[in-house]
């Protein structure tokens, strides 16, 4: 199933950047028909090839949003799904050393010098 989506996402991927790269800047768009308007409003008409590749690249960014929402759900199915705050936690990020002697033991008499 990744690797169906990973493929389908290349492809939306790869027909998002052409889709892209034929608008033209400021709203012209790809301005099929030769410069001049037919007045019908028709698909090749420079308004409707504009209107057919906002509609394209929106349809193309929805299938890229939900592929990659997809690809992230089954990569998190097999993930432990605990909070960052049911774990303990210590100061200095290390827990402190325990002696090795008993707290009980009176520690040894140091020796004088004579």
């Amino acid at each position: 199933m990744q690797s169906v989506l990973i493929v389908v996402e290349l492809f939306v991927s790869a027909g998002l950047i052409l889709v892209i790269m034929l608008q033209r800047s400021e709203g012209g768009a790809l301005g099929m028909g030769g410069g001049g308007g037919s007045g019908l409003g028709g698909l090749f008409s420079p308004r409707g090839a504009a209107d057919t590749l906002t509609r394209t690249t929106g349809i193309l960014a929805l299938l890229f949003f939900l592929t990659c929402l997809g690809l992230n759900l089954i990569a998190l199915r097999g993930h432990d799904e605990r909070s960052i705050l049911d774990t303990p936690t210590s100061t200095s990020g290390q827990t402190a050393p325990k002696s090795a002697a008993p707290a009980n033991n009176p520690a040894p008499a140091v020796p004088t010098p004579h």
